[in-house]
């Protein structure tokens, strides 16, 4: 799946832009489905705990989820294949990324062990909410959710994206007619939303989702900061009404604006996996292979540890706990060879 962590920079954005005019408000308004129109009208309130209220002034956190539209289930939900959280630091205006591979094997409340991607087909996203944030330790007010299509639309919105890809990245997959088929250069490309997509979907690496998230982390602050732009903030009704059809959130208007009261001073003090390779380990189950966490202790302490740390101000070769630097904790494992993920292509 793809990076939808974008999507929660557009909601700061446009919550800050609303006050500017009533087209941009409706546009917001419209993220937020009625009942007959939402795709998870099927779930009851029972199905999950209600997300805890945001008052505005204390921490906010956001989960990002991105389901690929091919693969619903028989009621007709995707499983959130890209997992993103957004935590907000409302009085000292930080914000840290955080992402969850989908294979995280976890207790889903009232459906025992399952992979963390599941939990969204048991119980709508409120479930999923509920899942991940007893993972990370946090209270996840908010969700929201989004399709391939409506990642592309944004990008397209925007006039694409000026982004250095690291490597060729070639797949071809013969499913839906060769739509979704990967082919990018190396090097620094004008990326529309069809290849911007392609690049936060490559998953062929050595480390395969590892390598990923990784990758969906990085061009979400890329396409962040190109969202901040004068020409983009006076094009952000155009923006909204692009993607309005393929995202799906719990935050009202309301909600957008007292994010918007943040205004754009908010800066991106951290991103990470979580939980880190160290605290996985390689698990089958069923004959399928998973990922299971270590102890949820360790990653809620490791979580809080992250959320006091700012790597704008971090010395890039400071160590960290596993033994590398600020700048390549994600990859330390690859250098090492002790750590989970070392099969290509996790399914």
């Amino acid at each position: 799946m793809t990076l939808y962590g974008v999507l929660i920079v557009v909601v700061l954005i446009a919550g800050y832009a609303a006050y500017q005019g009533v087209g941009i408000y409706n546009a917001l308004d419209n993220f937020q489905k009625p009942d007959g129109e939402s795709r998870f009208d099927q779930f009851t309130q029972t199905s999950y705990t209600e997300p805890p209220k945001w008052e505005g002034t204390e921490r906010v956190n956001i989960a990002l989820l991105g389901g690929d539209g091919r693969e619903e289930n028989s009621n007709g939900i995707a499983r959130s294949d890209s997992i993103l959280i957004a935590s907000i630091d409302p009085v000292s205006k930080k914000a840290h990324l955080f992402s969850v591979l989908r294979d995280t094997y976890v207790d889903i409340p009232g459906y025992g062990k399952q992979r963390i991607n599941t939990a969204i087909t048991f119980g709508g996203p409120n479930l999923a909410m509920e899942a991940v944030g007893n993972l990370l330790g946090l209270k996840i007010q908010y969700y929201v959710y989004a399709e391939f299509e409506g990642f592309k639309s944004l990008i397209d919105a925007m006039g694409g994206i000026d982004f250095e890809v690291e490597k060729d990245m070639n797949y071809v997959d013969k499913a839906d007619g060769h739509k979704y088929d990967i082919h990018l250069k190396k090097g620094l490309q004008h990326l529309d939303g069809d290849k911007a997509l392609q690049y936060v979907r490559f998953r062929h690496d050595a480390l395969s989702d590892f390598t990923r998230t990784e990758r969906q982390r990085n061009f979400m602050q890329a396409v962040a900061t190109e969202l901040q732009s004068s020409w983009n903030l006076l094009r952000m009704k155009e923006i909204l009404e692009s993607v309005q059809d393929y995202i799906e959130t719990n935050l009202d208007v309301q909600d957008m604006l007292k994010l918007g009261q943040l205004g754009l001073g908010i800066h991106m003090a951290g991103s990470a996996q979580v939980p880190a390779m160290d605290q996985l380990y390689d698990l089958k189950v069923g004959g399928a292979s998973v990922l299971g966490v270590r102890n949820e202790a360790k990653v809620h302490e490791y979580v809080q540890e992250l959320l006091q740390q700012d790597e704008s101000l971090a010395n890039p070769e400071e160590p960290t706990k596993d033994g590398g630097t600020a700048d390549n904790k994600d990859t330390a494992s690859e250098v090492n060879g002790s750590k989970p993920g070392d099969k290509k292509n996790r399914s």
